[in-house]
């Protein structure tokens, strides 16, 4: 009887599957048929034809975390480089501005009787014990062929024994030197 009664059941379940596959696959086929586009109602001729209403706006998209943060990346970065020139662009305004300057230097020299003098000589140190570049400046100029000069440019080192340098003791100097000087 158990082994009847076990079949029964297997018989019913059975039959309530197939009877909810059944009415599902109805239930899709009628839902799409209420979906299809149903042919315009004719307005009588009395009646003036409605315009056509507007077609529905696409559903609005609701992107993910990850495509929202790589609109706001994308964003940022857009803005960035067009607030930022180019290193290329920045590097070619500078040295523009280096070589007018240094146009505008050599144009002021001669016309006041003046003129530029390039080299390396040593500020000597004074008496208080600070570099006198002045004097350096001189002796640039004197080597030039002129008769004095003030300095333009300088350029410091520092000077170790080797000794100091690989220990990390001892003292190191500072150096001085006019690399360029305006002589009269």
């Amino acid at each position: 009887m158990s082994n009847h009664t076990s079949d029964l059941f297997v018989d019913v379940r059975g039959r309530m599957i197939l009877m909810v596959a059944v009415l599902t696959i109805l239930w899709g086929t009628t839902a799409a048929w209420s979906q299809q586009a149903k042919p315009p109602l004719q307005a009588a001729p009395s009646q003036q034809a409605a315009p056509p209403a507007p077609e529905p706006a696409p559903p609005a998209s609701n992107p993910g975390l990850v495509e929202e943060i790589g609109k706001l990346l994308k964003d940022s970065a857009s803005g960035l480089s067009s607030a930022l020139p180019s290193p290329g662009k920045a590097l070619d305004g500078l040295n523009s501005s280096a070589k007018d300057a240094t146009d505008s230097l050599k144009r002021i020299a001669p016309l006041s009787g003046q003129s530029m003098a390039s080299g390396r000589t040593l500020c000597p140190a004074a008496a208080n014990g600070a570099p006198d570049c002045k004097r350096a400046a001189d002796q640039l100029c004197k080597e030039k062929g002129y008769a004095e000069g003030k300095s333009v440019d300088i350029e410091s080192t520092q000077k170790c024994s080797a000794k100091a340098y690989f220990s990390g003791q001892g003292a190191c100097r500072t150096e001085n030197f006019v690399t360029k000087a305006v002589c009269q």
